[in-house]
């Protein structure tokens, strides 16, 4: 016994090294391809106010070229997790960048604002499998409690992409042209593709029939398409209390309850109802709904506040949010590394829930002349708040679900942070532009003062404010500049306010979430020591217990099925080097 335990020992190290290499090598591809949908993304966030103002467009308009790509984004999350448990994750994951890449290309030829917006929502479609099919594929390659070990490297890549693809953005928007935004994300998918292709190796699975609920997918988009339209034009199309909001509404709420019926009564739902019997999927779900209302609401018109209400050029713009880009980073890499370290969790997500209120309150404060440290401050603490609750909430449903619904169950939180991140900005969309349109006439006779001032220029810009084009702030004379700036600075401040109420509600969510402990096993372990019929793994709290793949003997394996004393046995003596 004396001589074996330094040889165990040695193993184990050995063991580690090699694991660790093994999943850095699986990694490689994988966060290629998470960079070019970040890098996509990012890459437009900031030239959005220039582009769709180039297209003529109005706040709706701006509105619905962000909301088209999460309303296919969040529709399509489930269907890609649905079908992550069905077929090939890797085919599928490539699958899903070529679709993003392609139709972000596409929309870089846009004319007018109905094509960007179109082409927006088929980049969805693409962006749902990449964040969907992510979450998946690392959890086939590595536990929820070593996870945190890996944080840095996904920091670095949202570092790069979050930080660097708003600066690039502007500075091709501001020297080049808008349009070579969109194609700045090809060679880095054809990267993608290939190292993917040669560095992700999965671990087979069982072939499985397909099942594919297309009834539910067309329900669920109508309910949610119907519910965004109507948020989106009420009140300047037609009234809030209006025939057409009875049939809006009323036929969202009918797709709906359809949508349920559907999917209880369905043998391979899309979003599988009983899932809602687990305590920590419903309230991460709950959670999440907030925060992906507080990260896409907000990021997407902090954009607007620095150009919009501070005059900043696109470039200049990407500079200014980068504190809260720098909150979002820290925080994932921290908490990550902490995570793994004592494999507490819990704590971290209250303090993540209660920045969230506290971000989101501040923000809805901002002015066009606050100083800019402190607008720095809260945007940090936004951020850092959702750096701590976001990836956090998909690793303790991992953590406890199924390994046979890993797929729908990670999607599914992504769905409903997708959805309300969807419905959040259609909702502060539609709270901005009818405030710029009262505050506008409001301020009136400023504005006829200002621009009468100015002669014939003051002429034309003042058709330019009165078609609903979306200014350049940037661009105007002194006088009319700081009056159209505060007017934004209202209006988007009140928008913030509604995010406050939503992280609420997320924070009560995660209060109330059991702590249970994260399991050191992969997804792909935990089946195949389910298949081994390993006793001390037939629950989550047992799970807690192993450190790696148990291993069946052969022998017995051959005469017979494992006892389930051999087969803890076998688990004890697999787990032991590694403790």
């Amino acid at each position: 016994m004396a001589t074996s335990t330094p040889a165990t020992g040695s193993v184990a190290t050995a063991d580690d090294k090699r694991r660790h290499r093994q999943v850095l090598q699986a990694l490689t591809g994988l966060l290629l391809g998470m960079f070019v949908s970040m890098l996509a993304s990012t890459v437009v966030s900031t030239s959005l106010p220039v582009i769709v103002h180039d297209l003529g467009g109005d706040q709706a308009a701006f509105t619905w070229v962000v909301t088209a790509t999460l309303l296919t984004t969040a529709i399509s999350t489930p269907v890609w997790g649905k079908l992550a448990d069905l077929f090939n994750r890797k085919l599928l994951i490539q699958i899903a960048i070529v679709i993003f890449v392609l139709a972000t290309a596409a929309a870089g030829f846009s004319q007018d604002p109905g094509t960007l917006i179109a082409f927006r929502a088929v980049q969805g479609i693409g962006a749902g499998g990449l964040a969907a099919l992510s979450q998946v594929i690392m959890a086939d390659i590595i536990s929820p409690r070593e996870r945190g070990r890996y944080m840095g490297l996904f920091g670095a890549v949202m570092a790069v992409a979050t930080v660097g693809g708003p600066l690039l953005g502007g500075f091709i928007t501001d020297t080049i042209d808008w349009r070579w935004n969109f194609f700045i994300a090809l060679p880095f998918a054809v990267a993608a593709l290939i190292m993917m292709q040669r560095t992700l190796h999965l671990p087979p699975r069982p072939k499985i029939k397909a099942r594919i609920d297309y009834f539910g997918i067309v329900l669920l988009s109508t309910a949610v398409s119907l519910l965004l339209i109507w948020v989106t034009n009420a009140g300047k199309d037609y009234d809030w209390w209006s025939t057409e909001t009875i049939l809006m509404v009323g036929g969202a709420l009918l797709a709906a309850v359809v949508f349920v019926i559907v999917e209880l009564r369905s043998k391979e739902p899309l979003i599988p109802l009983t899932m809602f019997r687990n305590r920590t999927f419903t309230l991460a779900v709950i959670a999440s709904i907030s925060i992906g209302i507080a990260m896409f609401g907000t990021s997407v018109f902090l954009s607007q506040y620095m150009q919009l209400a501070r005059g900043a050029t696109p470039t200049e713009a990407g500079l200014m949010t980068i504190p809260m880009i720098g909150g979002l980073l820290l925080a994932s890499i921290v908490i990550g590394g902490l995570v793994t370290r004592t494999g507490h969790w819990k704590p971290y997500l209250i303090v993540g829930g209660v920045l969230l209120i506290a971000g989101s309150y501040l923000l809805s404060t901002i002015h066009y002349d606050t100083n800019f440290v402190l607008v720095s401050l809260y945007m940090f603490l936004l951020g850092a708040g959702v750096g701590m609750t976001m990836q956090n909430l998909v690793l303790i449903v991992q953590n406890t679900s199924k390994p046979s619904e890993i797929g729908v169950a990670s999607s599914g939180v992504t769905f409903f942070r997708s959805l309300g991140g969807t419905i959040g900005v259609s909702v502060m969309g539609a709270a901005l532009a009818t405030s710029a349109t009262n505050l506008f006439t409001d301020r009136k006779d400023d504005i006829g003062a200002a621009l009468m001032a100015l002669g014939e220029k003051g002429a034309a810009i003042g058709q330019q404010l009165a078609s609903g084009t979306i200014p350049q702030v940037s661009s105007l004379p002194e006088s009319i500049r700081v009056i159209v700036e505060d007017i934004y600075a209202q209006a988007i401040a009140h928008s913030f306010l509604i995010a406050v109420p939503l992280a609420v509600i997320s924070l009560i969510a995660i209060v109330f979430l059991p702590n249970k402990p994260l399991t050191r096993m992969t997804t792909s372990e935990r089946v195949q020591a389910s298949e081994a019929d390993l006793a001390t793994v037939s629950v989550a709290e047992g799970m807690e217990t192993l450190t790696a793949t148990a291993t069946v003997d052969t022998d017995a394996a051959a005469g017979g099925r494992a006892t389930p004393e051999a087969s803890t046995a076998t688990a004890d003596e697999a787990s032991a080097p590694r403790r």
